[in-house]
This record gives C-alpha cells, sequence and structure tokens, in this order.
C-alpha cells in the first residue's frame, strides 16, 4: 500500500487488525499498538536502530506479530509547520520500507509528543533510567492515541 490520508487508512483497516504508532528516533524505533476497538494505544517494544534492512526486518515481525493492519508514523515537523531533515528521514524510512510490505501507512504531527510522553513518564515516578529505556514507546503512544482520537471523533461527528 501507499500513504494514505488517516481516514483512508482506518476505512480500509481489515477487521481483527489493529494499528500501530511509530516514533522513528535516530538510535530507536518506538512501536504503540491499538486495540481492536481503534481506541486506546498502548506502548510495546523499542528497536534498537542498526542498519535499514535489519531495523526493517525486526519492525515488520513485531508488526506481524501484534497483528497490525496499518500504521501510523509520527512526523516531526518544525514548531512552524515547516518539514527540515528529520521529517525528510522519516519519509525516506516510510518509502525504503513500503515495497517490503502490504502495509499502509499514514503520517501523524508528532510535535512535543516526546515532551508529553516525558511528563507522563515523570507524573508516574518512573525513574530517569526507566524513563530513557521507554520514553519512545511512550512517544509512539502518544502518537498513535492522538490519531485514535481523530478516528473516533470523526466516526462519532459522521454518527450525527
Amino acid at each position: 500500500m501507499t500513504v494514505q490520508s488517516l481516514e483512508e487508512l482506518a476505512a480500509q483497516l481489515p477487521t481483527g487488525l489493529v494499528l500501530a504508532g511509530l516514533d522513528l528516533g535516530t538510535k530507536t524505533i518506538g512501536l504503540a499498538v491499538s486495540d481492536l476497538g481503534l481506541s486506546l494505544a498502548t506502548p510495546r517494544d523499542v528497536i534498537r536502530r542498526t542498519k535499514f534492512a535489519k531495523d526493517a526486518e525486526k519492525l515488520l515481525a513485531l508488526l506481524k506479530a501484534e497483528r497490525v493492519g496499518a500504521c501510523i508514523i509520527g512526523l516531526p515537523v518544525n514548531m512552524d509547520g515547516s518539514e527540515g531533515p528529520r521529517a525528510q528521514a522519516t519519509r525516506a524510512f516510510v518509502r525504503n520500507l513500503e515495497p517490503k510490505t502490504d502495509l499502509g501507512f499514514a503520517f501523524w504531527d508528532e510535535r512535543l509528543s516526546t515532551v508529553a510522553a516525558e511528563r507522563a513518564l515523570l507524573e508516574m515516578d518512573v525513574s530517569r533510567k526507566k524513563r530513557a529505556e521507554r520514553i519512545d514507546a511512550a512517544a509512539a503512544a502518544f502518537i498513535l492515541q492522538g490519531a485514535l482520537d481523530r478516528l473516533s471523533s470523526l466516526s462519532a461527528g459522521s454518527a450525527e
């Protein structure tokens, strides 16, 4: 599949499959998955990045194990809305991953997702060491939850 809008992606999601949220960092890839009802995001594993081929293999294996039907990719947009080198690297990662899978992809503006994830972990009194281990998966959950909330509000609006 190709990159689609969030709405198109959700409409084509096969029954019985979930959405995944990805936070692509330079050193790690954070992963979160939704429930079957597409209402709650839960942090999962963090993949330590090495080379693209190995990263893609590990990621696709995890996505298959979690029964993921499509991915929401955090797009690191600058605060002014422009796209810099990190956004370009994220788009390139997805472009390179697309030929290896039938999964659909949608981008989600991830501005301040890591900040929000850090705050949540601090509020839960998670130690500095454990925060460092969990921050990317927590950011992926924050990204995915934002997309799930958007889908929920769209479906509530169309039910009126």
